[in-house]
């Protein structure tokens, strides 16, 4: 099997069929692979997914959503269905460049959408801030469980030990691993639902999170800790003057609630921040429904309010 078809193919984390699929280029040339689901004339939303996951991480809310919204979806460079770019180091410009590219392919000039993004798709949200396709286009923004600078200092993976160097350079040597992850253990669920689930993950949770973290090729897995481990986009932050929702969970070990907490004081316009108590960091897995609620709240309040549509309701 394949890695790009490693996801579970049934329940409810079994990736949805697209209504459409297409190949977006980016600015350097890098190929990106793009999913439609649900209507044309629906309200549109674009889910940027995190480090070492694809679009089969949001497929709960892709599901769920698709009812009554255009949903789009993507692998960033080098993960799922897009292949590694040839042009290295990975930079969060990079991941700017493919956020526009996206956008621009699949939005009409001036279309408004909400824009969610999990871990480094919410890192992407930042590092896109002041891009004019990102601020022509998003109405709203959901950053979950996401870090804007010092992820590595302040994760606490590392079990039993207080922050210093010494836990910053075993944490770094952990999330920066060349070591390939092998095929889905039980010791390899065990581990990953420790290190990035919160303690009450229900198992059919965690094989989902599992076999779409095992298929990142592990060269892009570490290309990209070392994107995670130099990040600072505190200023991008402040970029962010739409509507921004935040949400986290209090148990999450890669980029503990204080993140969450931190990004939420310093947004123009934050409208809300959501703890979710005793979750990990894959928080559209592990609360499916808060993550999707959030996202349709955010449409109905600055997306439908704003078309012909929503204007004739009103």
């Amino acid at each position: 099997m394949s890695r790009l078809m490693r996801h579970v193919t049934t329940g409810p984390y079994a990736p949805p069929v697209a209504t459409r699929e297409l190949t977006v280029t980016s600015a350097d040339g890098a190929r990106l692979h793009v999913e439609v689901h649900g209507a044309d004339d629906a309200p549109a939303v674009v889910l940027s997914h995190g480090w070492t996951c694809s679009t089969a991480f949001w497929a709960a809310q892709t599901r769920a959503l698709a009812t009554d919204h255009r949903v789009i979806v993507y692998d960033q460079r080098g993960h799922g269905r897009s292949p590694a770019a040839a042009r290295l180091p990975y930079t969060t410009d990079m991941l700017a460049d493919d956020l526009e590219a996206v956008l621009d392919a699949t939005l009409a000039p001036g279309e408004k959408a909400v824009l969610a993004g999990h871990s480094m798709g919410g890192m992407t949200m930042m590092a896109a801030a002041d891009r004019p396709k990102f601020r022509e286009h998003a109405a709203a923004v959901l950053l979950c469980s996401t870090g804007s600078s010092q992820l590595v200092a302040e994760a606490t993976v590392v079990p039993a030990m207080k922050a210093g160097a010494l836990r910053t350079r075993i944490t770094r040597a952990i999330l920066g691993s060349k070591a390939p992850l092998g095929p889905v253990t039980p010791l390899g669920k065990r581990v990953l639902k420790y290190a990035t689930m919160g303690p009450g993950s229900a198992a059919d949770k965690v094989e989902a999170c599992a076999r779409i973290v095992h298929a990142c090729p592990r060269g892009v897995r570490y290309g990209w800790s070392h994107v995670l481990e130099q990040l600072q986009l505190d200023a991008g932050v402040g970029r962010l003057t739409m509507p921004v929702a935040v949400i986290a969970g209090t148990a999450d070990r890669l980029t503990p609630i204080v993140h969450a907490q931190r990004i939420a004081a310093a947004l123009p316009d934050c409208v809300g921040l959501t703890e979710l108590a005793g979750l990990g960091h894959m928080t559209p897995v592990e609360a499916p429904e808060a993550v999707t609620a959030k996202i349709r709240e955010l449409s109905q309040e600055y997306v439908d309010s704003q078309s012909p549509k929503g204007a004739d309701a009103a």
